[in-house]
């Protein structure tokens, strides 16, 4: 169900709180911690199902350029396993969350997973943050028929054709930049041009600007790659301006985004930045100094994290108050909650005696699921929980809920 909704301009963000050892001072305090190794399979219930404990196993950047993606996205799911553990978890089992660092480097992802999957004995896979890592995985996955919940990432692959061990929770990157397209061309942005990262990701996201203009008889006025965490875009800026456009898609981590951002705004580009939700709106605008995130727009698969009016968003609020000393909130961070919710829900149909056959079974039978304002619709032949989107603009003025 496509939520068009209202434009939101966002101001600067609380500055953010979520280091590392905060992040595990509050994994610890909500009992779910990276894990020692413990052997796979031969256990009740399949690997990864003891009778206490269901181990999920996590692959995302929680060090490097895009570390703020997997922290933020971790400490929201967290939030959310530790309520579940705190009323005695699933059918009596506590979620144990194994998370390993991969800096979003899709070598690292697939070493990662082979450990969660051999020594840390995942019962499923969860969580992992960007495409071309989770696209290194999907053999893998596919070999050891593991299923793969809520990856953060938007990518075609993983929709069609449909994989069917893998459950998105968000909308589609087709679906975001169908709507930017959209709304550039409402305004009379005609000329589009796109900034694409050099790997799968960008592939994806470049496609997807393609078949949106198509739509409106258009084809990009520029293109231009840059390199995956690179702040290098010189040349990347001096391709797109040479086509004179008026908005550009951007599909990039926030790294190489901010650079952009901030090279177009030192050569006096008035074109209207758009980026998909990907980029990680808090860590985009940490990283542009003050004024130069004004008017950056931002796609949004989740609610408004601040809007306390939306039920889930009040739970969220009030659990991360919990597993925080000082609680800070974003999309990314209201995405893993979200993502914790609907692994839950698959985790509690699978049954007293879960498998992972059991579970990918049970996620398929969620219908019309309502967590709270975010409706959830799974099915044998749909693995895309929500169609949600959202358009934000980032604000110039200090602004806090």
């Amino acid at each position: 169900m496509l939520n068009t909704g209202n434009r939101r301009t966002l101001r600067p963000l609380p500055p953010p709180l979520l280091l590392p050892a905060l992040l595990l001072a509050a994994a610890l305090l909500a009992g779910v911690v990276v894990a020692k190794a413990v052997p796979a399979g031969g256990r009740p219930g399949g690997a990864g199902a003891s009778p206490r404990e269901l181990v999920l196993g996590q692959s995302a950047p929680f060090s490097g350029p895009s570390a703020q993606l997997g922290l933020e996205y971790r400490i929201g799911a967290e939030a959310w396993f530790a309520e579940v553990n705190r009323r005695g978890g699933i059918h009596g089992r506590r979620i144990r969350l194994v998370s390993r660092d991969d800096r979003y480097e899709p070598d690292l992802t697939l070493a990662n997973t082979r450990r969660l999957i051999q020594d840390d004995g995942a019962f499923a896979l969860f969580g992992y943050v960007g495409t071309p890592t989770v696209k290194a995985v999907l053999p893998l996955v596919e070999a050891t028929r593991i299923p793969l919940i809520a990856p953060l990432t938007g990518a075609r692959l993983l929709r069609q054709p449909l994989q069917p061990l893998v459950f998105n929770l968000r909308a589609s990157y087709q679906a975001e930049i169908d709507r930017m397209v959209d709304d550039l061309v409402r305004e009379g942005r005609f000329r589009i041009a796109v900034l694409y990262q050099n790997d799968a990701f960008g592939a994806d996201g470049l496609a997807s600007v393609r078949r949106a203009l198509v739509r409106h008889r258009l084809k990009p006025v520029a293109m231009a790659a840059v390199q995956r965490n690179s702040r290098e875009v010189g040349g990347a800026a001096r391709d797109i301006l040479a086509g004179d456009p008026n908005g550009v898609i951007v599909v990039s981590s926030y790294p190489s985004s901010a650079a952009f951002s901030r090279e177009l705004y030192r050569r006096g580009s008035s074109a209207q930045l758009m980026n998909v939700s990907f980029v990680g709106t808090r860590a985009l605008q940490d990283a542009l100094p003050g004024g130069q995130a004004n008017g950056i727009g931002v796609a949004q698969v989740v609610p408004f994290p601040w809007d306390r009016r939306v039920p889930v968003v009040a739970s969220y609020q009030r659990l991360m108050a919990r597993v925080q000393q000082r609680p800070s909130y974003g999309f990314n961070s209201l995405e893993g909650f979200l993502a914790a919710q609907l692994m839950s829900e698959g985790l509690r149909r699978a049954g007293p005696n879960p498998s992972r056959a059991a579970l990918v079974a049970g996620l398929e039978s969620i219908r019309n699921l309502d967590l709270g304002g975010f409706r959830l619709q799974l099915g044998p032949k749909d693995h895309d929980a929500s169609s949600v989107v959202e358009l934000t603009y980032l604000g110039a003025q200090p602004w806090e809920p």
